[in-house]
């Protein structure tokens, strides 16, 4: 399946987070969601990406937007991330990747030669119509959290 395009509807999901809470989309309806889908918890480039949207978050909240990572790792993963981060904004556990397909970050990867499948670090704004507002591939860790924020005042 190809990625989510922008002015396309964001598909609905359903995920538990790092305390078991289960979050839907259509939770934040009229409001702009980031979905950031990154490979794995507690890596070097995961984690420097968890802790830029972290500092910026009271910026996304002043703008009533909402921050939603998700990877594939379970939610005892995520609970012991966010804890060693203080990470306050829901992680979200896609185990079975059936939502990062959904959204076309499922995809084909290569490293020291070995192809595997995987998250493609990959970020959605979905504005607060529920329609992908913004997309932004091979995320580029430094200074992503600020790109986002300011697509995000640009709504």
């Amino acid at each position: 399946m190809s990625l989510i395009e922008p002015g396309q509807k964001a598909p609905a999901f359903s995920l538990k987070d790092q305390h078991d809470k289960t979050h839907r989309l259509s939770d934040y309806a009229g409001r702009p969601v980031v979905i950031y889908f990154y490979p794995k918890d507690d890596t070097s480039g995961c984690t420097k990406e968890a802790c830029a949207f972290q500092s910026n978050l009271p910026r996304f909240n002043t703008s009533k937007a909402v921050v939603l990572g998700i990877s594939i790792l379970d939610e005892a993963s995520k609970a012991k991330f966010a804890n060693k981060y203080n990470l306050t904004f829901p992680l979200l556990a896609d185990t079975d990747h059936a939502v990062a397909q959904k959204y076309g970050t499922w995809q084909k990867r290569s490293m020291y030669g070995r192809s595997y499948m995987g998250i493609a670090r990959t970020t959605f704004l979905v504005g607060a119509d529920g329609r992908v507002a913004r997309r932004w591939d091979k995320v580029k860790v430094d200074g992503h959290a600020e790109d986002v924020l300011a697509a995000v005042s640009a709504l």
